[in-house]
């Protein structure tokens, strides 16, 4: 694995995992007529599939939230990538429109509610390790008006010389994916309950909306 798991976190987070793709050979734009028809497509069924107030206790959701109030953060407030998503959905709002990757692992996550990181692989710099942050610790996600000053009790994922998510919930705005981006590290982000079957699912169907919507050729 390119991503290693600090072993105390494995004993104070059974259970915790990942998995984890390299693709390459992408062509990112800004939106296509075909990926904005299928993204009406899951909108429509998410419509017809889930009630806003018993969205919370979807199994895999719930899972995330759990593991949210275990790291101290308030899953009402910062929600899981996939309830966030299917709510904006039944609130009636547009989902966001970035580029044609980040818009494909969107969907992917709404279709199976696995959080997906996704970082370009050319600004990463060697091998990645999740670990505990240290306190003072600065991050800047993306969408992040300012660094945050981290407490020393998040989970982040960093790489040989930076810090490149706050897991499981954003990643760094200096890996972030763009329309010059041509390869993608993806990782489908577990939590404990969650399998590893589940996770390689996300990995695998964001390859194949990768494939579609953001191929060369």
């Amino acid at each position: 694995m390119r991503i290693e798991i600090d072993a105390s976190l494995k004993r104070t987070h059974e259970g915790l995992s990942v998995h984890e793709i390299d693709i390459e050979g992408l062509s990112i734009m800004r939106e296509t007529p075909e990926l904005n028809d299928f993204k009406n497509e899951v909108a429509s069924k998410v419509r017809n599939e889930y009630d806003l107030e018993k969205l919370k206790d979807v199994e895999t959701i719930r899972k995330y939230r759990d593991f949210f109030w275990r790291l101290g953060i308030d899953p009402t407030k910062i929600r899981p990538a996939s309830e966030a998503l299917i709510r904006r959905i039944l609130q009636g709002k547009d989902l966001p429109k970035i580029n044609t990757a980040v818009d494909a692992y969107n969907l992917v996550s709404i279709e199976t509610h696995i959080a997906i990181g996704a970082f370009d692989d050319a600004l990463l710099k060697g091998r990645l390790l999740m670990r505990t942050a240290e306190e003072g610790e600065n991050f800047l996600g993306i969408g992040m008006k300012e660094t945050k000053v981290l407490k020393g009790q998040e989970i982040v994922i960093s790489d040989e010389e930076k810090l490149i998510a706050v897991y499981p919930y954003r990643d760094a705005d200096n890996t972030k994916v763009t329309d010059r981006t041509e390869s993608i590290y993806i990782l489908s982000c577990g939590v404990p309950g969650i399998e590893m079957e589940q996770l390689r699912g996300g990995s695998l169907l964001t390859k194949e909306y990768f494939e579609k919507f953001c191929k060369r050729g």
